[in-house]
């Protein structure tokens, strides 16, 4: 099954619905996936979305902060949503297509400007949330090869040619070689499925 996939850091679904809605309707992707959606799951724009022909959603949020949401116009086998961090936000949603595709959508925290965990309680959040994706992911020991996608807003640049200035920039959070190397989760061809990262 081929299909088109859009990822958008939407900061506030309800406020630039207008927006997503001109976008679909140019794009016609088959699934998007959303970051910092900014509501809880009750005040999500179900139905305008549903009238744009996505009736398949996969909602997790919450109130003025964080969440993510995944739209489609192909249907879903399941869904589910992970606690990947301690602070209880709304950072993930998955949903399992028909033929076995698996989509996750991330909201990775930012870790504010201090690349230091030990003075950064922010930093050293995101790394243990980074920590927590990796080990979910290198969980595969059933042997199955199945198919998995990894979207969302990831706060990480993880190569060297996704920034301008690799070495200036390896004290900046998001490109830290502790964050771009020592979670291993821009790497995880150990693993028995097949991630796809964007």
């Amino acid at each position: 099954m081929r299909l088109s996939l859009t990822t958008w850091n939407i900061n506030s679904v309800r406020l630039r619905i207008d927006l997503v809605a001109k976008f679909i309707k140019t794009h016609r992707p088959d699934v998007l996936c959303l970051q910092e959606t900014k509501c809880a799951n009750e005040l999500f724009p179900r139905k305008p979305f549903e009238k744009l022909g996505y009736a398949h959603q996969a909602i997790h949020g919450q109130k003025g902060y964080h969440g993510v949401a995944i739209v489609s116009r192909l249907p879903f086998r399941s869904t589910a949503v992970e606690d990947f961090c301690r602070e209880g936000h709304a950072r993930h949603v998955s949903a399992t297509f028909e033929n076995g595709l698996e989509l996750h959508d991330f909201y990775v925290p930012a870790g504010a400007d201090i690349p230091d965990p030990q003075v950064n309680p922010k930093f050293a959040h995101k790394l243990d949330f980074l920590g927590a994706m990796a080990r979910r992911f290198e969980r595969w020991s059933d042997g199955k090869t199945r198919p998995v996608v990894l979207a969302g807003d990831l706060n990480v640049a993880p190569l060297e040619n996704d920034v301008w200035n690799h070495k200036q920039l390896l004290t900046v959070v998001s490109h830290t070689p502790v964050e771009t190397q020592g979670n291993r989760i821009w790497d995880l061809r150990g693993c028995a499925g097949e991630v796809v990262g964007f």
